[in-house]
């Protein structure tokens, strides 16, 4: 197949991209590369697919030697890369995984949530209009639950209560992309994610922060004195997930133009628990320093994808020990040890 990947060079869009390489589709990725965090790492997920990171440059056209993949630094609201680039060719199926992340984050930026979510989204939903891909297949958040749904969270929930200008952001793509299946037919499938860990993964994230923090000896703010729980889930698992639903067909009933899924673990850990976890993987104690519970925040989050199973089989199996391990071994690969240059090479810079 021949597939448009949004946010390629994200933590999920980088693991995706790499698993539909290597199953021999041909991929096109898009990325603008922004601050939020560090572009070095996600030049360095980019050298992992075949891009040599000292040609990135805006606008500039890229393709890795193995020739079945392209990138372009661009923006997805950017005029130039609909008219120039994306609208002459045509696509099986989009991915869009690009956005604005972060729940604190859209309380100091909000215009930025506005541009990339919203008007983002737009823009893919019309690429789509003019250009009839299979199916268009799209990042939600487990964040729309906000603060009025039951545990554990169902497909079902109304979800009339974000908490977050960024839950906002996702819940308002949901609603365009119901549009868009109802007015022109455009067949879409939302994908709720849930706390994403493992490899290659965000710098403001917990398993990150936390993993640094622990093994330098710094303090962790640990919010709501730890009493909160994650429905943590591995990256392997969702990228399973992903794929078997950018590929494949559900295996009850027709396809439907809007579908929306759970993807999860749906085993949610307590964040104590997962502390220790680390403490214990590590063999170092964390430094706490506990703090009240944060704005945009929700105390519990817990996926039931028994949708997702029944559909398409989804089967999430790596345990939180399992997943940790392979975490902390790419963390000290890449950031704790004499070796970090192999991960993280001299271009740049260390976190």
């Amino acid at each position: 197949m021949k597939i448009l990947v949004t946010g390629c060079a994200g933590f999920i869009g980088f693991h995706l991209t790499k698993r539909l390489l290597a199953e021999g589709h041909t991929v096109t990725g898009i990325d603008n590369l922004n601050h939020y965090y560090q572009p070095e790492l996600k030049l360095a997920r980019l050298e992992r697919l075949g891009i040599d990171p000292t040609q990135v440059a805006p606008q500039e056209i890229l393709c890795a030697p193995s020739c079945n993949f392209t990138f372009v630094k661009a923006d997805i609201d950017s005029e130039w890369l609909y008219r120039e680039f994306l609208d002459p060719q045509a696509f099986d199926v989009v991915c869009h995984l690009a956005a604005q992340a972060g729940v604190r984050y859209s309380f100091e930026n909000p215009q930025q949530y506005v541009s990339s979510n919203i008007q983002g989204f737009f823009n893919i939903l019309e690429y789509c209009r003019r250009n009839r891909p299979q199916k268009l297949v799209y990042a939600s958040s487990s964040s729309v639950y906000g603060s009025d749904s039951r545990i554990p969270y169902r497909e079902d929930e109304p979800c009339n209560a974000p908490v977050s200008l960024y839950a906002a952001t996702k819940k308002s793509n949901e609603a365009f992309a119901h549009s868009y299946a109802e007015m022109y037919g455009i067949r879409s499938v939302g994908l709720r994610f849930f706390t994403v860990y493992g490899p290659w993964g965000r710098p403001d994230m917990a398993p990150f922060l936390f993993t640094k923090a622990i093994l330098e000896g710094d303090p962790i703010r640990v919010f709501n004195d730890g009493n909160m729980s994650r429905d943590f889930t591995y990256i392997d698992d969702i990228v399973e997930g992903i794929y078997r639903v950018l590929t494949g067909e559900p295996a009850h009933g027709s396809p439907e133009n809007y579908r929306i899924y759970n993807i999860g673990c749906s085993h949610p850990v307590p964040l104590n628990d997962f502390i220790r976890t680390i403490e214990r993987l590590s063999g170092k104690t964390a430094r706490r320093i506990d703090q009240p519970m944060q704005p945009g925040d929700v105390k519990d989050t817990w996926a039931d994808v028994s949708r997702l199973e029944r559909d398409y089989g989804y089967s999430p199996g790596t345990s939180l020990e399992k997943g940790l391990a392979e975490f902390l071994a790419w963390y000290t690969e890449c950031y704790a040890t004499e070796n970090s240059a192999r991960c993280h090479p001299q271009w740049a810079v260390s976190l």
